[in-house]
C-alpha cells in the first residue's frame, strides 16, 4: 500500500526544480510543500482544491501556490487521455539572495508579495507556454535565467491575475491533521453524489458527530455541509456546460440533491445565478 504524505518532498534539482507530469491523471492527495509552485496546464481539467476553495481549472492556465498552503488537483472524471502539466518549485529563502542586485527589484517584490495562492486565466497565460517548455527542458545557469525571465514577466502581469484567498490564515497544522483532512475531501470526492450523512463522514475521521463539526469548522472556516455543497454544484456547472441534453432535475439528483428546489436554491446561493441564467452567461463567454 502506498504511504500518502501530507508535507511531500520536492527533490533536488538545484535552485530551480521541475517535474513534468504526463499521466493518467494528477497528483489528487491533499498535500503541501515548503516551495512556491509555478503550475502550467498544458492539458486536462478538473477541480483545483487550495485549503477550503475549490475552483474549476483547464487548459492554459497558470497557477502559483503559496510556500506551505495545502491543495490539490483532481482530475476530472470524464478525462480519458491523461493530462499534462509542467510544475516548477523554488524556495524563496535559498533564491532571494540572488535577487539582490537593483535589476531584479520588480522581480523580488513579485515574489515577496505572492502572500496568497494566484491563478493566470488562459487568455493571459497562453503566451507563456513556451517559456515553462524551455525552463523544463533546459538545465544548470540557462534554467536560473529562463526562469528569472519568466518571474519578471509575470511581476508586469499582476492586475491580471485571479487571487486564490482561501479566508484560512493559519497554514501551519500538523502533518497528522492534514491526512485526517485528506482522508475527509477524498470521501467526499468519490462520494458527493450519494447522500452523505454526517455520521458517515464524521466515521471517516474517526470522531463523533459533534466533534467532526467542531474539527472541520476550526481548520477550514465552514461547516461540511456547506463545503459538500461547493463540491456538488461546482460538479453541477461542469455538466450543465458539458452535458447540455442533461434535464436539470437529472443533474440535481446525479450531484446528491434529493429534489430540484433545493438544488437550484443551493445554486444560486453558491454562483448568484440560476442554473439556465449560468448556462446562458457561459454560451455568452465562449
Amino acid at each position: 500500500m502506498k504511504v500518502v504524505q501530507f508535507t511531500v518532498p520536492v527533490v533536488y534539482q538545484g535552485s530551480i526544480c521541475v517535474q513534468e507530469d504526463i499521466l493518467p491523471s494528477f497528483y489528487s492527495n491533499y498535500h503541501r510543500h515548503k516551495e512556491i509552485q509555478l503550475t502550467y496546464i498544458l492539458k486536462g481539467r478538473g477541480t483545483f482544491m487550495i485549503g477550503n476553495f475549490t475552483h474549476s481549472f483547464e487548459e492554459d492556465e497558470i497557477y502559483i501556490v503559496d510556500a506551505d498552503e495545502p491543495h490539490m488537483f483532481k482530475t476530472a472524471e470524464d478525462i480519458k487521455d491523461g493530462i499534462h502539466a509542467i510544475h516548477i518549485f523554488f524556495d524563496y529563502e535559498h533564491f532571494k539572495s540572488f535577487l539582490d542586485f537593483p535589476e531584479f527589484d520588480d522581480v523580488k517584490y513579485f515574489l515577496e508579495h505572492i502572500n496568497v495562492s494566484k491563478k493566470l486565466d488562459a487568455e493571459h497565460a497562453v503566451a507563456l507556454k513556451d517559456k515553462f517548455v524551455q525552463i523544463n527542458t533546459s538545465a544548470g545557469i540557462d534554467r536560473l535565467l529562463s526562469f528569472v525571465k519568466l518571474i519578471n514577466f509575470l511581476s508586469k502581469k499582476v492586475d491580471q491575475w485571479t487571487s486564490l484567498y482561501t479566508g484560512i490564515p493559519q497554514k501551519k497544522f500538523s502533518d497528522a491533521e492534514g491526512l485526517r483532512i485528506n482522508e475527509i475531501f477524498q470521501y467526499t470526492f468519490q462520494h458527493f453524489g450519494d447522500k452523505i450523512s454526517l455520521e458517515d463522514i464524521a466515521a471517516v475521521a474517526h470522531m463523533t458527530p459533534h466533534a467532526f463539526c467542531k474539527y472541520f469548522k476550526k481548520h477550514t472556516r465552514k461547516t461540511y455541509v456547506t463545503f459538500l455543497n461547493e463540491i456538488r454544484i461546482e460538479r453541477a456547472c461542469k455538466m450543465l456546460i458539458d452535458e447540455s441534453s442533461e434535464s436539470v432535475s437529472n443533474i440535481a439528483f446525479k450531484t446528491g440533491f434529493n429534489n430540484v428546489v433545493n438544488f437550484n436554491r443551493v445554486f444560486k446561493k453558491i454562483t448568484k445565478h440560476s442554473p439556465s441564467e449560468y448556462v446562458q452567461e457561459h454560451r455568452m463567454r465562449d
